[in-house]
């Protein structure tokens, strides 16, 4: 996993508060360990507060860009970390759903975990789709035209999902290789 992101770049979205902090720090991590360039993208600049388990607090990071500042066309790749109120504060935001349906829209590689499907759905995105997320999220999904599945890992043409943070190796493994592909054409027939 050393330069297989070389010169990509990709956006991480990080709520105000309520993300899963494992799921927003270790895929970062990966894609940063091999070679991409992240930007942390949200409603607001500044702190964020995460969180562990859903309901202990977690450590801050900070929100480097907002939706108004960037747009799908400054990346290569997208990563949507869960956390139940995160991704829920995400979903209700209009720049945020026309910020990740952008990416399908283009075809590129995007990876959500957990709850953040939530933001696909509001998104419009999952029509044709197979993946998967936390369990509570079945019927958000198949009710958006997606098949749900209960596996550890699943990619449909460039979208990598996974259902919770026991999942992160598979998923880190996962977005790496997609992102490393790059484009994928078949991405755009769902929007």
């Amino acid at each position: 996993m050393a330069n297989e992101l070389q010169g990509r770049k990709v956006a991480i979205l990080l709520a105000p508060e309520g993300t899963e902090q494992v799921e927003f720090t270790e895929p970062k991590k990966a894609v940063e360990d091999a070679g991409a360039e992240v930007d942390v993208v949200g409603i607001q600049t500044g702190d964020a507060q995460t969180m562990n388990s859903d309901t202990n607090p977690g450590d801050t990071f900070t929100v480097e860009k907002t939706f108004s500042e960037v747009s799908s066309e400054d990346y290569d790749a997208l990563i949507v970390p869960g956390g139940t109120v995160g991704a829920d504060t995400l979903r209700g935001t209009d720049e945020a759903a026309s910020f990740v349906r952008g990416f399908f829209e283009a075809g590129k590689p995007v990876g959500a975990i957990c709850h953040a499907p939530w933001a696909l759905v509001e998104a419009g995105v999952l029509e044709g789709r197979t993946l998967t997320s936390f369990p509570s999220l079945q019927t958000d999904i198949e009710n958006a035209g997606a098949k749900w599945v209960d596996e550890e890992v699943v990619t449909d043409a460039g979208l990598v999902t996974s259902r919770n943070p026991g999942d992160l190796e598979a998923f880190n493994a996962k977005i790496v290789e997609e992102f490393a592909e790059g484009k994928h054409e078949e991405q755009k027939r769902s929007t």
